[in-house]
């Protein structure tokens, strides 16, 4: 509520100080207020009932209006009646909200430019825990396991508030769920809907799922008794999705960078070499550039099965108690099926056309393999995870009396994420014909077209080569005690004050089966021929420019997963090298105890212009214990043409120790420059904790290495926070119930980022690289250093028994196989280890504007926003070596209209999001990572047959839009994917 506006004197402002230091010790809460929409959610924070989706936006307008600071934010438009089928979908209209996609929905947001990790998701004003086999050790909530039927309103805190839980350097995200005392009486309502999801039927079919159309139902039921004294909730949904996308991509990273007067291994010829008169337009002395390291076309089809449910008991035995008890369930199946073809670049001779500098890569790029017995790759994959949170809450509520009441909140929430499959949770099996000869990579259109000469499958049949079985688990677990109180102060002002106590636990552990027999682990005769299935490439990437081309390798061979497992288990006797290990190979824990004390004084001052200040300071301690289990590598196995296993034994644990601690302060001012418009300003400073694989403890080699030597991680659990210091300013003007324009600045001061870097280290282990097989092989054998299969063949031939050499058979193309160790002597292989340092610094700045009109009483009207954000901190992508620039950072819009009358409802939104960074490393090292520009168009219809009862339809994704990321240039591409449209009809009933 608005307090009167009263006289303010100096005495009046010593009063309220003194007021505020004797309250340090009651320890207590603000509960929901007008001009600030409280956190805890223990009391609505708007008294309107909405029923349509005009009074959605209207209260949704009321919230941002009565907030202190600048808040946006949604509302359901009824209850189990939210406005999008997915949370993430939601936030991205709200200005300066962008969403990261997956598998086809909204899953992370970034906000004002700050990325996923950097914003705080609350549930009913509490810290959620996180979890994400995608992302193993990140702090990004993925919305996509919240369903939005049990959601009543979102609301969005751009600016930095006192009693927030410490996090949200973009915004703090309280996802706020229907209690039944905050709506009396009787409500329930019940849906059905059938999803048709175009993208399941354009994959081929062995990863297609059964189902064309897949069901979702929901139901909410509310109801209050003896005269609001008890209440209950419950909700449940349950929901399949059968998609599929197809993927074109560089999966494996570009190699480099390299400077043009460089000569480096795997690079173009340098002028005058032989070969060079194979380049034209060749990179000039001062240009970087970089040649890829495969091609690759994967199918993938998905089939998620996601089941959420809430349960609420509320108690009020008195009207000035009020006691909340409830559960929040979620479990989010997913399995994915892959099938792809690729073709790996060796860097011999070679011939390239080129861009222009100063970042210049291939538009062509072609290898020449005259014996055409190199590999064409094609692999399948089966992917099965479990993600489930599950969140268990008190909150008891006392008003003292009109002018002091006391909260308490305490929750225990876990979120766990693992393989749902007894093969692990990503799970992959290469194989191969050996029967490629020149090869092309056309990267001059938006589709990659890769062409193959020589490809024959009778003359090469295909068989088994590597394989990969690996297994991940995460489990995030939150326990917080929040203790709050607000203390009304004269008439005109009033005390927020509270404690909390919060420990935060992570633990994410990863092991891999890896064979890396990638020239032929089996026998062709081996697979009965009928286990291939023939497919083309070409019709599932239809809507991608480019795919049409006549050059494209169109043909290839799919398979089911299982059935060739079982035959490789059959032809090498080895059912371990084709499951998952029974322990794992790393094991990170993580636990972070946090204090905190803050105190918020609010005041109205009754100005020639009336002014309303909110000026709070909160302390917040942490510390840190990241415990790590390492595994100890003992050696370096050539294994393959250019693949090299580490071999690592029996692991072990390590410990480090950190902590740190902020004075955070924050000051909100409004002003009503007349009953209708405000003119507000901001300052707070705000932290972003570090990422979990950055603080791990110990040093983790990675599976794999090259020629060229390894990489590895290493985490610092000593890194200090990201901190923001921001400033906001805004104009509103709201010109009738359901009308406002706004316009807004913000600035944001951060420092503390934590630089990704990459350092040489020697952990002492030898390879036969440049050892003295090698050098042999060289000097006598006539090899050369690029020809890696000539030097095998060498050493395995004339030294079949030489230490650390176990000779192999021939494999199809006549060539040996086996591995080669290195002995004492060999040069000691570099690694290149990532680790991470508090030494960034960056600025962004932005502008919001953001509209909304009802004309009249027609039922039509528009939202529309834009967003532009700024900072100076971007990618070079003319040079070479470690950078630290902004990922995220990108302009946004929206452009939503409505239509609304007694019996429809009509909803169309178009969201784009322009070019961004999304990360400054890619699979192979230092090269950007860009995302294209995006935009999509969305579509409701809501059609009430009855006031019970509604048809209901929605399309999402209409224009069938793809997505694209490319590197240093457009052409330098690193992925480019179709999906397709989803339709969902049904229908819901109100009781």
């Amino acid at each position: 509520m608005q307090y009167p506006k009263a006289k303010q004197k100096l005495i009046s402002v010593a009063v309220a100080s003194a007021c505020m230091a004797a309250a340090v010790p009651a320890l207590a809460q603000d509960q929901a207020q007008a001009q600030g929409a409280d956190l805890s959610s223990s009391q609505p924070v708007q008294s309107v009932v909405v029923t349509g989706l005009r009074a959605s936006m209207q209260s949704s307008l009321n919230l941002k209006r009565n907030s202190d600071g600048i808040v946006d934010g949604i509302v359901a438009e009824d209850i189990g009646k939210f406005p999008d089928t997915n949370l993430a979908e939601s936030l991205q209209r709200i200005s300066g909200v962008s969403i990261d996609r997956s598998i086809g929905e909204g899953s992370k947001v970034t906000v004002r430019g700050v990325g996923p990790d950097f914003n705080m998701v609350l549930l009913n004003g509490r810290q959620m825990p996180t979890s994400n086999l995608g992302d193993l050790n990140g702090r990004a909530f993925d919305f996509a396991n919240l369903a939005s039927e049990a959601i009543s309103q979102i609301q969005v805190y751009k600016t930095s508030r006192a009693e927030s839980p410490t996090g949200g350097i973009g915004a703090t995200l309280n996802v706020m769920t229907a209690r039944p005392l905050d709506r009396p009486g009787f409500l329930a309502s019940v849906g059905v809907k059938g999803v048709y999801d175009e993208s399941s039927t354009n994959s081929p079919a062995d990863v297609k799922s059964g189902k064309r159309v897949t069901p979702e139902i929901s139901g909410v039921y509310s109801n209050t008794w003896n005269d609001n004294m008890f209440g209950v909730s419950v909700s449940g949904s349950y929901q399949e999705r059968n998609l599929g996308y197809n993927t074109a991509s560089v999966s494996s990273g570009w190699k480099g960078p390299f400077r043009g007067d460089e000569n480096n291994w795997g690079t173009i010829p340098q002028p005058g070499t032989p070969g060079s008169e194979n380049i034209t337009n060749r990179p000039k002395p001062g240009d970087v550039y970089s040649v890829p390291q495969n091609l690759n076309y994967a199918f993938s089809g998905v089939q998620r099965e996601r089941t959420n449910g809430q349960l609420t008991f509320q108690f009020a035995p008195r009207k000035d108690i009020t006691t909340t008890l409830d559960y929040t369930y979620s479990q989010n199946k997913i399995h994915t099926r892959r099938q792809d073809v690729s073709a790996w670049f060796n860097f011999g001779a070679s011939a390239s056309n080129w861009t222009n500098g100063p970042a210049a890569s291939p538009l062509v790029y072609t290898e020449f393999l005259p014996a055409a017995n190199s590999d064409i790759a094609m692999g399948g994959a089966d992917f099965a995870t479990r993600s489930e949170n599950k969140s268990l809450g008190f909150n008891a509520l006392w008003k003292v009396n009109q002018d002091l009441r006391f909260e308490i909140d305490a929750h225990k929430s876990t979120a766990e994420s693992q393989a749902d499959s007894p093969w692990g949770s990503d799970n992959v099996l290469g194989t191969s014909s050996f029967s490629r000869g020149d090869t092309t990579a056309d990267f001059s259109q938006d589709f990659p077209v890769l062409s193959i000469k020589g490809a024959d499958f009778t003359r090469a049949p295909q068989q088994v080569t590597g394989s990969a079985f690996r297994n991940g688990y995460m489990k995030g677990e939150v326990d917080q005690f929040q203790f709050k109180g607000r203390l009304k102060l004269m008439e005109a002002s009033q005390l927020n004050f509270g404690v909390s106590a919060t420990e935060v636990k992570n633990r994410s552990a990863f092991s891999t089966m890896q064979r890396d027999t990638w020239g032929g682990a089996t026998s062709p005769a081996d697979y009965p021929s009928s286990v291939w299935h023939p497919e083309t490439v070409r019709g599932y990437f239809d809507k991608i420019d480019g795919s049409g081309n006549p050059n494209l390798f169109n043909n290839f061979y799919t398979f089911n997963f299982g059935e060739v497992r079982d035959l490789a288990i059959k032809a090498s006797g080895r059912p371990d090298l084709y499951s998952v290990k029974d322990h794992w190979d790393t094991d990170q824990r993580t636990q972070e105890k946090s204090k905190a004390l803050y105190l918020q004084l609010n005041t109205d001052w009754d100005t020639a212009l009336p002014i309303h200040t909110a000026i709070g300071l909160r302390y917040e301690k942490t510390d840190v214990v990241s415990t790590a289990l390492v595994p100890t590598a003992t050696r370096i196995e050539w294994a393959s043409q250019n693949e090299f296993t580490v071999v690592k034994g029996d692991p072990t644990f390590t410990t480090l120790e950190g902590k740190y601690h902020h004075l955070l302060p924050s000051i909100d001012t409004d002003i009503d420059l007349r009953s209708d418009m405000k003119l507000r300003a901001s300052y707070g400073e705000t932290i972003g904790r570090p990422r979990y694989d950055q603080i791990q403890g110990g040093t983790v080699l990675d599976n794999l290495a090259r020629l060229d030597g390894g990489t590895g991680t290493a985490g610092n659990p000593g890194l200090k926070p990201v901190k923001s210091k921001n400033l906001d300013l805004s104009y509103e003007w709201y010109y009738g119930k359901q009308n406002f324009f706004a316009v807004g600045f913000f600035k944001k001061n951060l420092e503390n980022y934590a630089g990704q870097s990459k350092i040489d280290a020697k952990p002492g282990l030898t390879t036969p690289v440049g050892g003295a097989l090698w050098n042999e092989a060289m000097q006598r054998g006539g090899c050369t250093t690029a020809d890696t299969t000539c030097i095998r063949n060498y050493i395995f031939r004339n030294h079949p028994t030489a230490p650390g050499v176990t000779r192999g058979a021939d494999d199809a193309s006549g060539n040996a196989t086996g591995t080669i160790v290195g002995q004492p002597g060999d040069p000691v292989a570099n690694f290149r280890i990532t680790t991470f340092s508090n030494q960034k610094k960056a600025d962004l700045k932005g502008v919001e504007l953001n509209v909304q009109h009802m004309f009249g009483n027609s039922g039509f009207g528009i939202a529309a926003n834009y967003t532009w954000v700024d900072s100076g901190l971007g990618f070079n992508n003319a040079g070479i070596g470690e950078q630290f620039a902004l990922v995220g950072l990108s302009d946004s819009a929206n452009l939503v209209g409505i239509f609304e009358n007694d019996k429809w409802t009509v909803r169309a939104a178009y969201n784009w999001r322009d070019k961004f960074l999304n990360s400054t490393f890619d699979a192979a090292g230092p090269n950007p990572k860009y995302t294209e520009a995006y935009g999509q168009l969305d579509l409701s219809i809501g059609y009430s047959i009855t006031p019970q009862l509604s048809l209901q339809f929605e399309g999402i994704n209409l224009t069938n839009e793809t997505t694209r990321q490319h590197g240093r240039t457009e052409q330098m591409l690193m992925e480019a994917q179709q999906s397709g449209p989803r339709y969902m009809l049904g229908l819901r009933y109100k009781f």
